[in-house]
C-alpha cells in the first residue's frame, strides 16, 4: 500500500524527482573521488615531499567538496518540495473522499480516526518521502560506488566487505521486523487517545455536573499508559539500530587496521590506499546507516500508508448516480412511497413501510416517541443515507437518480442538533446563501426570532462564532440555525425537531413568522411538542418505525392512541380540544 500511494501521489512530480537522482549521483560521485584524491596526495605529495603536488590536488579536493555541497543542497531543496507538495496532495485527496462519506462511513472510521489519518498519518508518509530523497536515493549509491573504489583501492581486504555488509543487513532485517507489529500498534493506540480526549473535551460540562473527573483522568491515564508501552517497546527496538550498526563499523575499521597494517608492512599496499580503504568502508557503513535509518522509517509509514489507503479506497454507500437528472417537474413536492431503511449489521429495520407525500403549501408534521424513526426519516430526503426499499422523491424525482447539487438546492435543513461553524454569525449566515446581503440577513434573523439577541452584540452580524456555536445558547443556536436556512428560501424546509431549545412564546412567534415565507413552499416538521405540530395540515404518527396514525389533529385525537397517549402527556384536556 505504500508503494502504491507514493506512486500515485508523486507522478506529478517526475520532473523533480529526475532532479534529486541527477543531483544525488553527481554529489555521490564527488564524494567516492575525495578518499582517493587523498590518498593520491599522501603517496605522491607527503611521503615524497612535493609541496606543489599537495596545493594542487588539495585545491581541486576544496572545489570538489565545494561542488558536491551544492548538489547535497539543491537535491535536499527539490526532496522537500515534493514530499511537501507530496502531502497537500494527499491531505486534500483524503478531505475530497471523506466529503463523500455518507453517515454510514463516517461512523465506520469516527471523527478521532479521520483526523488522525489525515495528519499524523500523512505526515508520516510525508516524511518518509522527504527522507528518502535526501538518505534512501544516495545510499545505493554510495554503498555501490563505495565498493568499486574500495576493491580499486585493493582488493586483498575484499573479504571484510563481504563480511560487514551480510552482518549489517542481517541485524537490521531482525530488529525492523520486530518493530513492525509495535508502529501498527501505536497507530491504533493515538486513535484512542485522541477519541478519549475529544470525548471528554466535548462533554467537559457533563463530566463536572456529574462529578466524574476522576473516572475521566483514569480512562484517560490507561489509554496514555497503553501508548507509552508500546511506544516504549517499539522505541528499545529502534534504540539498539545505531549501536548495533557502529559496533559492526568500528570492528571493521580495526579490522583494516589490522589486515591493512600487515599488508602495507609486507608492501602489497600503499599507506594512502590504506587510509583511502578504511574511508570506503566508513562510506559503505554510512550507506547501511542510511539504510537503517530508512528502514526505522518504512514500518510505521506503511502502517500510516495502509489506513490513509483503507480511506481512499472507500465507496461511500450513497453513489451519485450514473446519469443525474438536474430537471425537477414538481417543484416543492415530496413523495415517500413503501420507504423501509435498516442500518448497516441491524437485525430488523429502523423504517418499514412509511408511505406519504407533500406539497407546496403544506406543513406535514412527523411526531413519534423517542426512537421511533423520526430523525432518520427526514436524513432520507437529502439523501443523507439511501433507502433499502421504496423510493423518496423531491420534485417528482427519486433522489437517487437526482444531481446531488440539485437537490441539495431545493432544501432547507435545520439539523437535530444545531451546528455552527466557526467564524462570524454573517459566514454562518452565508453557507446558507453565499451572496445574501446584510438586509436579508437581519431579514431572516427577524422571521428566527434572533435578531434581538444579534442586534445587542457589539459586532452585530460580524459577532465571532466559536466552533460549534458554543458561546452562544441552545436556543440561540437553534434560531441561528433557523435564519440560516430561511435565508436560502428553498423549496422544501426540513425542520429536525429545531424548536425544542425554544421557550413556547418563542417558538409560537417563530411559527408565525414563518408562515408568510413558507406559504408557497413545502414545511416538514419533525417536533416532539405537541403545541408545535397542531395546526399542521397532516401529522404522521411514526412507532417503532411505522405509520400509525395520518390526519389532521383533531382526527388523530380520536382515532389514533399512540397520538392521543402523546397528547395527553403533554397537554390537558381543554388544550387537546
Amino acid at each position: 500500500m505504500l508503494l502504491r500511494l507514493v506512486k500515485d501521489h508523486l507522478k506529478p512530480y517526475s520532473w523533480s524527482l529526475l532532479a534529486i537522482v541527477t543531483l544525488q549521483l553527481l554529489g555521490t560521485v564527488m564524494m567516492l573521488l575525495l578518499p582517493s584524491l587523498n590518498a593520491d596526495i599522501i603517496d605522491n605529495g607527503i611521503v615524497k615531499g612535493d609541496t606543489d603536488y599537495i596545493l594542487r590536488f588539495g585545491g581541486l579536493m576544496l572545489l570538489i567538496s565545494f561542488l558536491q555541497v551544492c548538489c547535497t543542497i539543491a537535491a535536499v531543496w527539490f526532496s522537500a518540495r515534493t514530499a511537501m507538495g507530496m502531502g497537500r496532495d494527499i491531505r486534500a485527496a483524503i478531505f475530497r473522499r471523506v466529503g463523500t462519506f455518507s453517515i454510514k462511513e463516517l461512523q465506520h472510521f469516527g471523527a478521532p480516526s479521520l483526523i488522525t489519518r489525515e495528519t499524523n498519518d500523512v505526515q508520516q508518509v510525508q516524511m518518509l518521502v522527504l527522507m528518502s530523497g535526501t538518505l534512501m536515493v544516495a545510499a545505493p549509491m554510495m554503498m555501490v560506488g563505495a565498493v568499486f573504489m574500495s576493491l580499486r583501492e585493493d582488493v586483498g581486504l575484499s573479504w571484510l566487505i563481504a563480511v560487514v555488509v551480510p552482518v549489517l543487513g542481517i541485524s537490521i532485517g531482525f530488529i525492523v521486523t520486530k518493530m513492525v507489529p509495535s508502529f501498527r500498534k501505536m497507530q491504533e493506540r493515538i486513535d484512542e487517545v485522541n477519541r478519549l480526549l475529544r470525548e471528554q473535551i466535548t462533554g467537559v460540562r457533563v463530566v463536572r455536573a456529574f462529578v466524574r473527573e476522576e473516572r475521566e483522568t483514569m480512562r484517560f491515564a490507561v489509554a496514555n499508559d497503553e501508548l507509552t508501552e508500546v511506544s516504549i517497546r517499539a522505541g528499545r527496538w529502534m534504540a539498539g539500530m545505531f549501536p548495533t550498526v557502529m559496533l559492526v563499523a568500528n570492528l571493521s575499521t580495526i579490522g583494516v587496521l589490522w589486515f591493512g597494517g600487515h599488508r602495507v608492512e609486507a608492501g602489497h599496499m600503499e599507506v594512502g590506499a590504506l587510509t583511502a580503504y578504511i574511508t570506503y568502508l566508513m562510506q559503505i557503513v554510512m550507506a547501511v546507516m542510511m539504510g537503517t535509518f530508512m528502514m526505522m522509517m518504512i514500518p510505521r509509514a506503511s502502517v500510516c500508508a495502509d489506513r490513509i489507503v483503507e480511506v481512499l479506497d472507500t465507496e461511500p454507500s450513497v453513489v451519485p448516480p450514473a446519469e443525474p437528472v438536474t430537471d425537477f417537474p414538481s417543484p416543492g413536492e415530496l413523495v415517500l412511497q413503501d420507504v423501509e431503511f435498516t442500518y448497516a449489521g441491524a437485525d430488523a429495520p429502523v423504517l418499514r413501510g412509511i408511505s406519504f407525500s407533500a406539497h407546496p403549501g403544506q406543513t406535514v408534521a412527523i411526531i413519534g416517541s423517542t426512537g421511533s424513526g423520526k430523525s432518520t426519516l427526514i436524513n432520507l430526503i437529502p439523501r443523507l443515507f439511501d433507502v433499502t426499499d421504496g423510493s423518496v422523491s423531491v420534485g417528482g424525482v427519486d433522489v437517487r437518480r437526482a444531481d446531488a447539487l440539485q437537490l441539495w438546492s431545493r432544501l432547507g435543513l435545520v439539523p437535530q442538533r444545531a451546528f455552527l461553524f466557526s467564524g462570524t454569525i454573517a459566514s454562518n449566515l452565508r453557507y446558507g446563501k453565499a451572496d445574501a446581503s446584510p438586509e436579508e440577513m437581519w431579514a431572516a434573523l427577524e422571521i428566527a426570532q434572533a435578531r434581538d439577541f444579534v442586534e445587542a452584540l457589539p459586532d452585530g452580524l460580524e459577532a465571532t462564532v466559536a466552533q460549534g456555536g458554543t458561546n452562544f445558547s441552545g436556543g440561540q443556536r437553534q434560531r441561528l440555525a433557523i435564519a440560516r436556512a430561511v435565508i436560502r428560501r428553498p423549496e422544501i424546509y426540513l425542520f429536525d425537531d429545531s424548536f425544542s431549545a425554544l421557550d413556547l412564546g418563542t417558538d409560537a412567534r417563530l411559527r408565525a413568522a414563518l408562515k408568510p415565507i413558507t406559504r408557497e413552499a413545502t414545511v416538514i416538521l419533525v417536533a416532539q411538542r405537541v403545541s408545535s405540530i397542531r395546526d399542521a395540515d397532516q401529522i404522521v404518527v411514526l412507532d417503532d418505525g411505522q405509520v400509525v396514525g395520518q390526519s389532521t389533529h383533531t382526527e388523530l385525537l380520536s382515532s389514533c392512541a399512540t397520538y392521543q397517549e402523546i397528547v395527553a402527556s403533554q397537554l390537558s384536556a381543554q388544550e387537546a380540544s
